[in-house]
């Protein structure tokens, strides 16, 4: 599956699984429907960026939580 392009499927593939990797126990403000999808490429980078990071120490969960909140609706 490519997540090159914007669509709404893809982004919430990229929400679901950055929800998982960062560990989000809370998934309701991981819900994807909440997100913009005109944010698609800044959300594309920091999911490529997180996948690219491997293990993440709680520091960088709680800036990446931080980072995804401002592409809410």
């Amino acid at each position: 599956m490519s997540l090159e392009e914007a669509t709404t499927d893809n982004l919430e593939v990229l929400i679901n699984d950055m929800a998982d990797k960062l560990q989000v126990v809370n998934r309701s403000i991981m819900d994807p429907e909440d997100y913009d999808l005109s944010k698609y490429d800044e959300i594309k980078s920091l999911h490529d960026v997180i996948q690219m990071k491997g293990q993440l120490s709680v520091s960088e969960i709680q800036a990446f939580v931080q980072e995804l909140g401002q592409y809410r609706k």
